[in-house]
């Protein structure tokens, strides 16, 4: 019905000892009561509000979430890193079908990378890791471009990071499709050769591992503001395109991948559709296993959104 979008890039507005900053908090605030000023504005009865890794993780949670609930009368509902990863493997699930056979699905977000596989709707494995494109680029590079130095060392780090979940993961047996979801792999994708966003959702967009090295040769030389001007790339995560492109390179050479396809629907087409399940008596999960909100009525409405 209708779409709006707040970059807050809230991974990186985490300090050295891992607090949510004042002014991180502060567009926190500011993007919950717009966002909430517009779903009134549309009609809509009950609020689905989540967050996900950057406030799951910031030292000082429980805080911010209570001054959002002051502030802007909006419960934010806090997921776990496996309920990213369940969520989103719905929402990917649901669009392929069961033709689909065993998915394996990536999902890079700014603080966390989601990974699942499974045969059904809910995933046989499901994790996440904390390398985010974000939180990469403020904990691992200090300059623009990083160094040379910097991305071996990060590809380095990062192979070392993800063999315990490749293992874990290939233990389920060989993926019959592979698919990526998010901003980053969307754009990596676009910057190998394919279609534009305007070719419509249906189109099909993979990227290949020969495509991502060479891209990210090319794109490790480059400043954010150079990157920015780039076609598909968007100014707002410019700065953190080299560590998505190293986190997606080390991902998919741990799980001896060759290529991927992009799918538009991701973490919160996930959650509506359970949401959506659960009204309809469809679902088969416990009241655990959905996202926490106090007072939760079972009731939904028709706008989501996500702050991460």
């Amino acid at each position: 019905m209708s779409s709006e979008k707040s970059v807050l890039r809230l991974a990186e507005q985490l300090d050295g000892s891992g607090t949510l900053t004042r002014e991180g908090a502060d567009q926190l605030v500011r993007a919950v009561a717009a966002a909430k000023a517009t779903a009134t504005g549309f009609g809509c009865e009950d609020l689905m509000a989540f967050a996900t890794s950057a406030v799951r993780e910031a030292g000082n949670s429980a805080e911010v979430l209570e001054r959002v609930r002051t502030e802007t009368g909006v419960d934010l509902r806090v997921l776990s890193g496996e309920d990213e990863a369940r969520y989103t493997f719905l929402a990917v699930r649901r669009w392929y079908g069961w033709s689909a056979g065993r998915l394996l699905c990536l999902d890079i977000g700014g603080g966390s990378l989601e990974l699942a596989v499974g045969v059904d709707e809910a995933p046989e494995e499901a994790c996440s890791v904390p390398l985010g494109a974000g939180r990469l680029t403020r904990t691992r590079f200090r300059g623009d471009p990083p160094s040379r130095a910097e991305v071996r060392e990060t590809a380095e780090w990062l192979a070392e990071q993800l063999a315990p979940v490749a293992k874990r993961l290939k233990r389920v047996g060989p993926p019959d499709r592979v698919v990526a979801t998010s901003k980053t792999f969307r754009t990596l994708a676009r910057l190998t050769g394919a279609a534009p966003s305007s070719a419509g959702p249906r189109a099909r967009r993979v990227l290949t591992d020969a495509g991502l090295r060479q891209l990210l040769a090319f794109i490790s030389r480059m400043s954010a503001t150079d990157l920015a001007e780039l076609e598909g790339v968007s100014p707002s995560r410019a700065h953190q395109l080299v560590a998505g492109a190293l986190v997606a390179e080390a991902t998919m050479r741990a799980l001896s991948l060759t290529e991927l396809e992009i799918c538009p629907w991701a973490l919160r087409e996930g959650v509506i559709l359970r949401r959506l399940d659960h009204i309809n008596g469809l679902d088969q999960d416990t009241p655990e296993d959905r996202p926490r909100r106090t007072g939760d009525t079972g009731r939904t409405g028709r706008h989501g959104a996500r702050w991460s």
